[in-house]
């Protein structure tokens, strides 16, 4: 028996009588069950919104793009379809919109939108920062980039949304390994700073590090830290072998933690130019 079913067509089989139903399982939305004891997840709310379409929906937006292999997808995160429905349930959103037999896959037997569509559908639905946060771990997952993305959506020249997806496709980088690292990224754009490069390879012939972003001419990097770099034993030993090797080579590399807000960022990498004979010319307020 599968893990996540419809209801009706689980009790006309005859697997499941009406109180086995009742008592061993619990829905998650009309008709469509999953294992009283079972622990919610984004792939089991993906199957049950695809099944509770009659299996006819197209799977969007975020949770495509998990099935595509995109991480830092919430759990609680709305399925998104394409298809027909004007009273969809909680949980659930549908768009009845165009989509070409192109820009639809076959996951685990679901029709999804491809990675180009999935990018343009993310970038013209949600807000800036949220959007640019999938769309670099989409790209990262899947090697999709703007231009394939943009070349698509000269097919939907009246689409809702265009003009603010240009903007987060343009920003869109696959560098980008973490939310924070795509928060830090922005942070810096946002301040009128260069786009930085990112995953920058720093070696001294025999050994290498990545810096996760930075400028190359002034040798000036950044790189942001989650907890597991100090919680970690092995983690915390391996990062001060790294940050020698990275100094050695004539890097400065700032580090930047949960704590540092966007302002005292800014502070210290205008500190860190300075010291290398820039002086940046920052947007107000910055």
């Amino acid at each position: 028996m599968s893990e996540v079913f419809v209801g009706t067509e689980m009790l006309g089989d005859g697997g499941l009588t009406r109180g086995q139903l009742r008592w061993n399982y619990r829905s998650i939305y009309p008709d469509i069950y999953v294992p009283r004891a079972t622990a919610p997840s984004l792939w089991r709310n993906t199957v049950g919104a695809w099944l509770w379409s009659r299996r006819n929906g197209v799977i969007a937006g975020r949770a495509a793009a998990a099935l595509h292999g995109a991480l830092w997808v919430d759990r609680a995160t709305p399925i998104e379809m394409i298809w027909r429905s004007s009273r969809p349930p909680s949980g659930i959103v549908v768009r009845n919109e165009r989509i070409d037999l192109d820009e639809i896959v076959d996951i685990d037997h679901m029709r999804v939108t491809s990675p180009a569509r999935t990018a343009l559908d993310l970038a013209r639905h949600l807000p800036r920062d949220l959007a640019v946060r999938h769309l670099d771990a989409l790209a990262r997952a899947t090697g999709v980039n703007t231009s394939d993305v943009l070349s698509l959506a000269e097919r939907y020249p009246r689409a809702r949304g265009l003009r603010r997806s240009a903007v987060a496709l343009d920003l869109m980088d696959a560098g980008a390994q973490s939310p924070r690292e795509t928060w830090l990224r922005l942070v810096l754009i946002d301040a009128g700073l260069p786009r930085p490069r990112t995953q920058i390879r720093v070696t001294d012939g025999v050994n290498e590090a990545f810096v996760d972003m930075g400028y190359d001419e002034p040798m000036i990097g950044l790189d942001y830290d989650g907890q597991h770099h100090s919680a970690d034993r092995w983690q915390y030993v391996h990062d001060i072998g790294r940050a020698e090797l990275i100094e050695r080579q004539g890097w400065i590399d700032l580090h930047v933690v949960a704590e540092h807000s966007r302002r005292f960022v800014i502070r210290r990498l205008s500190d860190a130019f300075a010291r290398r004979g820039y002086r940046l010319r920052l947007r107000p307020g910055s």
